[in-house]
């Protein structure tokens, strides 16, 4: 979080976000689309990616109504590999030169149910977007990255990556997946000029909640959550580019994210506690999930 990229002089520091050939998934809505329009405002050029492509198009409409021929449209389903291949094919002939920018953001919301009740479908359908789709772009885009030379990574993960909040034990499982990797990717990457950088929000005001699979009254519960402490999708957007402009891994956009971390690392075993004095408050599930016929895939 405090690294040495702030000791640097201003002047020196690469502005990766200024005119990147950007890749973003789960654009259609939320973070996602927040990032594309970032993007393109830093005269950028982006690929919107969604497994909605209709919500895609609809980014790209608001980015080409400032800015003209800087944004395209793809159907994408990053649990797929083969789905990220054919994303990662068109921005090569789109961009007709590599990418220097992939925002993995695409992800899905699950919750309300502990472990032995959650099911193996709900496992499979979190690790499969969460997590094997941050995989799959990293995989598939990172040989792209170094054959540019320069550029980078931002992965959209969560609090929950270290927070491990309960009733939430598939989506805390998929972030902190998130976060062991972007710190590995950092590591290796750092020599290549590669920045990698990690997004962990807690309540940002998108439709994860409602297009998730979380239960009646875990998702009442977040949506007064985002109500009332929700950051825009447009501030974490702007705070996590400028973060990576920095150099910096970590990014904890809100004040209670910095607080849970720290409070984690300083005192883990009161921290555990406090946890299991929150399950016995939290609403419990009952037999109600609400599922999508269409899953928005925004990253949280």
């Amino acid at each position: 979080m405090f690294g040495l990229e702030k000791l640097l002089p201003i002047e020196r520091r690469p502005r990766r976000t200024q005119g990147a050939r950007a890749v973003v998934t789960g654009a259609g809505s939320g973070i996602g689309r927040a990032f594309a329009l970032e993007l393109a405002a830093r005269g950028g050029a982006v690929i919107c990616a969604d497994i909605d492509e209709a919500r895609a198009a609809a980014t790209v409409a608001l980015i080409e109504a400032h800015h003209p021929g800087r944004a395209h449209a793809i159907g994408c389903d990053v649990a797929r590999r083969e789905d990220v291949e054919i994303l990662a094919r068109f921005a090569d002939s789109i961009f007709d030169a590599p990418v220097t920018l992939v925002v993995n953001n695409a992800g899905v919301g699950i919750g309300g149910k502990p472990v032995g009740e959650i099911g193996f479908a709900d496992w499979e359908w979190t690790l499969g977007i969460n997590l094997w789709g941050v995989v799959h772009g990293c995989e598939i885009f990172t040989p792209r990255l170094r054959a540019a030379g320069r550029g980078g990574i931002i992965n959209v993960a969560s609090a929950a990556a270290f927070a491990a909040v309960p009733e939430m034990a598939a989506y805390n499982v998929s972030k902190a997946a998130v976060l062991a990797l972007s710190e590995t990717m950092a590591a290796e990457l750092a020599p290549a000029g590669i920045a990698v950088t990690v997004l962990c929000p807690t309540f940002v005001k998108t439709n994860v909640a409602k297009d998730g699979r979380i239960t009646a009254q875990a998702m009442g519960l977040a949506e007064n959550l985002m109500r009332w402490t929700g950051f825009s999708p447009q501030r974490v957007a702007r705070t996590a580019l400028d973060a990576h402009d920095r150099g910096q891994l970590h990014v904890l956009p809100q004040l209670d994210a910095h607080l849970v971390w720290l409070l984690k690392r300083c005192f883990p075993a009161q921290y555990t506690y406090a946890l299991g004095l929150l399950e016995r408050i939290l609403p419990h599930a009952d037999s109600a999930t609400h599922r999508p016929a269409v899953t928005d895939r925004t990253g949280v």
